[in-house]
């Protein structure tokens, strides 16, 4: 079968119209036709706003050397490696790739969110329990809505590295021994992979001109707090261009960070996100093209081509409009779409056939990594605005190992208003898996009945014990929330999925290089950090072995 018999053979039998949207949970149809498409009434708006997002979108050759899924932490990485290695890559995202200026309102704020700060919904409730309306457009954060359980990703060019916190952490030997239970050995991670992404993303942490800022008085007074009740807040690396908060502070960029935006962008490039190191050096290679507005719809063995892989694409509009559907081959292929993207291709591979070879391991051990979003009240009037960059954490140890963060209140007001908020991170084993059901082609979470319930309660009472002695413990609405998770894992985790080195089982020339290969969790810290190093020992490897 030849490939225009490949793609009338997916066409002819249904699979078209049923192909789930790779890394979103909400299904899309590959088949739609004009009659389907609504543009967002603020289209102009967004247009006269960010007319880089609007220019006419390049396609990717039919068939390509290595072909990468997704431009996150992941699979950046991947394709810069392979780009240095001469390897000829395309990375498809699904998402657009935005522009940074100071002075420009490309991304919309975190308080009163528009179209452009969500893929294609309408309606979102964060963990601040305050739902927002706005219009449907392909913005920049994708939420997943399963049973029990929220799941936060990015959906642009950069992935997660536009919509995250900023914070990479390294996690405790044995923390990182509990989850990877030696399948990947602690000691390389720490010796050679940990420091080279810090070194790449010029990690540090929150210089003390700037934590003594008014923009950052919240976060003193979260130290305060957990200082008073015997615990010692260590300051954490983040990937912040410190330079540009100041720039901030000092009026000579647009406010950004410095009044809570993060998790929907951050138009002054305040974070050194993935479009401003490894998505960009791996470009400058000329061995490696991005491919926004690429929504890779399903995966499969190329049918007589013994060897090569088969990539079914949609190509989106930012609006949402199909503007072409085709399907792409390759030699290597790279999954880097986030643990729910790669999780739902392969799981919908292999109950199609696509893939038949895949083992029973791929779609099981999905975690949350024991999130836990906390507020408390703040012991004493504070004056200032909520600086976004997360300045230091606690562990606590008493029981189950957990970490609290501290965290700006998200979507509330750029305005301190007596509330101190955490992000807690429980080591937790709860775990979900990805089920695919033939009736409609979704690909969706079973996340166990109460799941968060244990860590849900381990981590308040860490928050409650952080607040100051008199401090009266108030419950407000959005008190303690694990209702969601800014940081999926698993799905084909490491060593069992896949070998010791992201290899598919059963697919020469088949990769999983993102979050999906972390075993649900990442030892009390955000992922970001261990994703990135563990696609860099892994890329490594297959280069080094020639596959």
């Amino acid at each position: 079968m030849d490939r225009r018999g490949f793609i009338s053979f997916i066409r002819d039998t249904g699979l078209a119209a049923t192909m789930g949207l790779a890394g979103g949970g909400m299904l899309a149809a590959s088949a739609a036709t004009a009659e389907d498409f609504s543009p967002s009434p603020r289209t102009p708006v967004y247009q006269m706003l960010v007319p880089e997002i609007f220019a006419p979108l390049p396609d990717p050759a039919d068939h390509v050397p290595a072909i990468v899924i997704g431009s996150g932490f992941g699979g950046a990485i991947t394709a810069l490696r392979l780009a240095e290695s001469g390897v000829q890559v395309a990375v498809l995202e699904r998402g657009s790739r935005w522009p940074n200026d100071p002075w420009r309102d490309i991304f919309t704020a975190d308080t009163i969110p528009d179209g452009r700060g969500f893929w294609h919904r309408t309606t979102f409730t964060g963990p601040n329990r305050i739902p927002v309306q706005f219009d449907a457009f392909g913005g920049v954060l994708d939420v997943s809505s399963y049973p029990g359980m929220d799941v936060w990703r990015g959906a642009c060019v950069g992935g997660g590295s536009v919509v995250f916190t900023g914070v990479m952490i390294e996690p405790e030997q044995r923390f990182f021994d509990h989850v990877f239970r030696g399948v990947v050995d602690y000691g390389e991670m720490h010796e050679v992979y940990y420091p080279k992404v810090r070194k790449m993303l010029r990690l540090s942490p929150i210089p003390n001109d700037i934590y003594d800022s008014w923009a950052f008085a919240h976060s003193r007074a979260w130290d305060e707090q957990v200082r008073a009740v015997g615990y010692a807040p260590e300051r954490i690396d983040s990937n912040w261009n410190w330079n540009v908060i100041r720039d901030e502070l000092g009026g000579r960029s647009m406010p950004s960070a410095t009044i809570g935006c993060s998790n929907l962008g951050n138009s002054n490039g305040a974070k050194f996100d993935l479009n401003q190191n490894y998505l960009r050096y791996a470009e400058e290679t000329g061995c490696a093209r991005i491919y926004p507005g690429h929504r890779v719809d399903a995966i499969a063995e190329e049918p007589g081509a013994s060897g090569r892989y088969a990539v079914t694409v949609t190509k989106l509009a930012p609006t949402g409009e199909v503007l072409r559907t085709r399907t792409l081959t390759c030699d290597m292929l790279f999954l880097a779409a986030g643990s729910v993207g790669t999780s739902e291709l392969l799981v919908r591979a292999r109950e199609t056939g696509a893939l038949a070879h895949l083992n029973e391991h791929i779609g099981e051990g999905w975690g949350g990594n024991g999130d836990v979003a906390l507020a408390r009240s703040a012991s004493s009037p504070v004056l200032g605005t909520q600086g976004a960059a997360s300045a230091s954490r606690i562990l606590d140890e008493a029981g189950t190992p957990v970490s609290l963060e501290n965290w700006f209140v998200p979507g509330v007001t750029p305005l301190d208003i007596g509330i101190i908020g955490s992000l807690g991170m429980v080591l937790d084993d709860t775990r979900g898996r990805f089920v695919y059901n033939p009736t409609d082609g979704r690909v969706n979470l079973q996340w166990p009945d109460n799941g968060a319930a244990e860590y849900l309660t381990r981590a308040r009472e860490v928050n409650d014990r952080a607040a100051s002695p008199g401090t009266p413990i108030t419950r407000t609405p959005w008190d303690a929330d694990a209702s969601f998770s800014p940081h999926p894992l698993g799905g084909a985790v490491i060593g069992r999925a896949t070998d010791r080195y992201g290899r598919v089982s059963g697919h020469r020339g088949l990769y999983v290089m993102d979050g999906a290969a972390v075993p649900g969790s990442t030892g009390t810290v955000n992922p970001s950090l261990t994703i990135s190093a563990l696609a860099e020992r892994n890329i490594e490897e297959i280069i080094r072995s020639g596959r």
